[in-house]
C-alpha cells in the first residue's frame, strides 16, 4: 500500500462535491493543463460529459449522480409530484448523453429510487446527494477490491498490454484495469506497461501516460496498430482491459479497438482480461448484440486539436466503442473475485451481491 506521502503526490481527483457544486477535472486539457471546473447544474453536467470533460463508465456513473442531485436541489416546485417531474426530466437529459455505458443509468435509477421514496421534497433532496455520494464512496471501494484480485494475475515480472484509460482518471477511486496495473507494480510483479494511444482522441497517449507517469511504473506508449508486432514478438504477457457495458453472456463492449486486441492476444495465446466494477454488468442485456454503441462526431476523425488531418466532405464512421466476444475473453475481474467462463453462470453469481 502506498503511504499518506505518495498518496498525496499521486492522488487523482477528478470528481468531488464541494458546497453543493461539483468539482470536475476537464480531461480534455489534459496533459498540458490541469483545469478543475465547478459544475452548479445539472445541464452543465450533462454538457461535461457528453463533451468528456468527464468520462470512463464508472466516473460518468459518478457524474450522472452528482449532476441529479443537483437538479433536486434547483427544482423549485411546490409539491412532491411535481418535485419528482422535475427529478425525472432531469435525469432523462443525463441518461441521453452516453448510451453504452450502463453505469450511467444505473446509477441515476438508484438515486430515483431514493427520491421516490422519500418521505417529502426537503428529505427527498437529502437523499439525492447522499445516495450519489455513496455511489462514489461504493465506488472507490470497489476499485481497491478490483485491484487486489486482479494483480495476482499478472505473473512476476509481466509486461501488460491495455488501452484507453482504467485509471483514477476513470473510476471514483484508483482505478479499473490501471488499478489492477498500479496494484501488480506495488507488489512487484509487473515490469512494465504498453499503452495503445487510443485513436482517435488519444486517451491512452493523453491520459493513461499521464497517470503512469505520475506512479512511477515503466511504459511504453504505442500506435494502436502496432499492438500486433508487439504480441507476435512476445513483448507481453497479458492484455488487460477496463469496460463500458458487460452483457448477461460475458461478451464486453469497450473502447474502440478492443475488440482487435482480443483477436490478437487469442492469436498468440495472451490471457485478455477485463477488469470492471459489478455495476458494469448487464444482466438485462442477453448478449453483446444488444448493446447500443455510441457514434461520435466526424470531426474527432478528421481533425485533431482543430487542425484539418483529412479532407473536407470525407465520409467517416467514428462508433465510441466495439463488442469483443465473450470466448475471446479470459476472466472478468470485479471487486466481487474473478469469473470466469461460462459467464452466463458466473456473472449471475458475480451481480447477485452487488450495490442495490
Amino acid at each position: 500500500m502506498l503511504s499518506e506521502e505518495d498518496d498525496a503526490l499521486d492522488a487523482v481527483r477528478p470528481i468531488e462535491w464541494v458546497d453543493g457544486a461539483v468539482r470536475l477535472l476537464d480531461q480534455t486539457r489534459l496533459p498540458h493543463e490541469e483545469v478543475y471546473l465547478s459544475l452548479g447544474d445539472h445541464h452543465q453536467v450533462a454538457e461535461a460529459i457528453r463533451e468528456l470533460r468527464v468520462r470512463g463508465a464508472p466516473l460518468i456513473g459518478i457524474a450522472a449522480a452528482y449532476g441529479l442531485a443537483l437538479a433536486g436541489l434547483a427544482s423549485t416546485a411546490a409539491g412532491r409530484t411535481e418535485f419528482l417531474s422535475d427529478v425525472r426530466s432531469a435525469a432523462g437529459l443525463l441518461r441521453a448523453t452516453r448510451p453504452t455505458a450502463v453505469n450511467l443509468p444505473w446509477a441515476l435509477d438508484r438515486l430515483l429510487r431514493a427520491a421516490d421514496t422519500a418521505r417529502d421534497i426537503a428529505d427527498a433532496r437529502q437523499a439525492l446527494v447522499a445516495e450519489a455520494l455513496r455511489i462514489h464512496r461504493e465506488d472507490a471501494a470497489a476499485q481497491e477490491q478490483i485491484s487486489r484480485h486482479g494483480a495476482q494475475l499478472i505473473p512476476a515480472g509481466g509486461a501488460a498490454l491495455t488501452i484507453c484509460n482504467t485509471g483514477a482518471l476513470a473510476t471514483g477511486g484508483s482505478g479499473t484495469a490501471l488499478g489492477v496495473l498500479r496494484a501488480a507494480w506495488e507488489e512487484g510483479r509487473l515490469s512494465r506497461v504498453f499503452a495503445c494511444e487510443t485513436r482517435p482522441l488519444l486517451q491512452g497517449a493523453r491520459l493513461t501516460t499521464w497517470e503512469l507517469q505520475r506512479l512511477g511504473i515503466p511504459h511504453t506508449l504505442i500506435v494502436d496498430s502496432a499492438a500486433g508486432v508487439l504480441l507476435r514478438r512476445g513483448g507481453v504477457n497479458c492484455v488487460i482491459v477496463g469496460a463500458d457495458r458487460i452483457a448477461a453472456n460475458g461478451d464486453v463492449a469497450n473502447k474502440i479497438g478492443t475488440y482487435v486486441l482480443a483477436v490478437l492476444a487469442r492469436q498468440h495465446e495472451v490471457p485478455f482480461y477485463v477488469a470492471a466494477p459489478t455495476s458494469t454488468i448487464d444482466l438485462t442485456t442477453p448478449s453483446g448484440e444488444e448493446i447500443p454503441i455510441e457514434e461520435r462526431s466526424a470531426e474527432e476523425v478528421t481533425s485533431f486539436a482543430g487542425v484539418a488531418s483529412a479532407p473536407a466532405g470525407t465520409a467517416v464512421f467514428n462508433p465510441a466503442f466495439d463488442v469483443t466476444p465473450h470466448h475471446y475473453v479470459t476472466a472478468i475481474i470485479t471487486e466481487r473475485g474473478i469469473a470466469r467462463p461460462p459467464y452466463a453462470e458466473s456473472l449471475p453469481a458475480q451481480s447477485a451481491v452487488a450495490v442495490q
